[in-house]
């Protein structure tokens, strides 16, 4: 499932393509066709994303779209191709075409609804003006492990696997401490370092987390290899040494999802 920055991305690129202009609409898979029907010649308002939704707002409406573990979204220049049946939204202008394909959610809503989704997510580390505070208030309290807090959505939104296992990391917090066990200095650290490293996911489209004395040019070893992209510290690097302590790096399932951490450098 993409994190969070992909999502912002996704906004950034939406705005850059298609805002202040109309844009066609419609539906090539069927699934959306009656709301694209009343959407198709309206102008692009805006885009924006909280967490791992995405909200393109067209008039008085609002498309909600969140990819969900198999939906994919991409971006084309115009004249657009025929569109396969598997495109559930298209947008399209004289210049540009974006295609959306298996996403969990494509649906048209309103103001009050839209308002609904952001009031049960959590703060999102790269909407300026949300409060870390209100994570804080849950983490402090809670008996759960901080690496799952971290990928619950009503606690922190668009914190993913990549993004919840380097976090930890590079704050050497053990992923098993529970909430009500990290220090307030410590979430406030990782809060900053989640805004910055996701900052430059948007920038780059892609997750880097190794500081500059960690890359495989300061080390001398070969670049990493996989199709998440990237240079990380311990994600997906299972049974290999550590880049800092030459420890293992270990791995374990938690919350239905793949951990990462290295026991040497993250502590309890």
């Amino acid at each position: 499932m993409p994190e969070g920055h992909t999502i912002h991305r996704l906004a950034q690129d939406h705005t850059e393509r298609f805002a202040g202009r109309p844009v066609r609409v419609s539906s090539p898979q069927g699934r959306f066709a009656e709301s694209a029907a009343l959407l198709d010649g309206r102008r692009l308002e805006s885009a924006e994303a909280h967490g791992k939704h995405l909200f393109l707002e067209l008039g008085d409406a609002w498309i909600h779209i969140h990819l969900g573990l198999f939906g994919k979204l991409g971006f084309g220049p115009a004249p657009a191709p025929p569109a396969a049946d598997t495109v559930r939204l298209r947008l399209a202008n004289g210049e540009h075409f974006a295609d959306l394909r298996g996403p969990t959610a494509c649906a048209l809503i309103g103001d009050a609804e839209k308002q609904a989704v952001h009031d049960r997510l959590g703060p999102d580390p790269l909407r300026a003006g949300d409060d870390p505070d209100r994570a804080w208030k849950r983490i402090s309290r809670s008996r759960t492990t901080i690496a799952a807090l971290l990928m619950d959505q009503k606690v922190v939104a668009g914190v993913g696997n990549v993004y919840r296992a380097e976090v930890l990391f590079r704050h050497g917090v053990d992923p098993y401490r529970l909430g009500r066990d990290v220090r307030r200095a410590e979430w406030d650290a990782m809060w900053a370092d989640l805004a910055a490293l996701m900052r430059e996911g948007v920038r780059n489209n892609r997750i880097d987390t190794v500081r500059e004395e960690h890359t495989p040019e300061a080390m001398g070893r070969p670049p990493r290899v996989d199709d998440h992209g990237g240079e990380v510290y311990v994600y997906r690097r299972a049974n290999m040494p550590c880049h800092v302590c030459g420890s293992t790096v270990r791995t374990a399932g938690l919350a239905a999802r793949n951990l990462f951490w290295c026991p040497g450098c993250q502590t309890r």
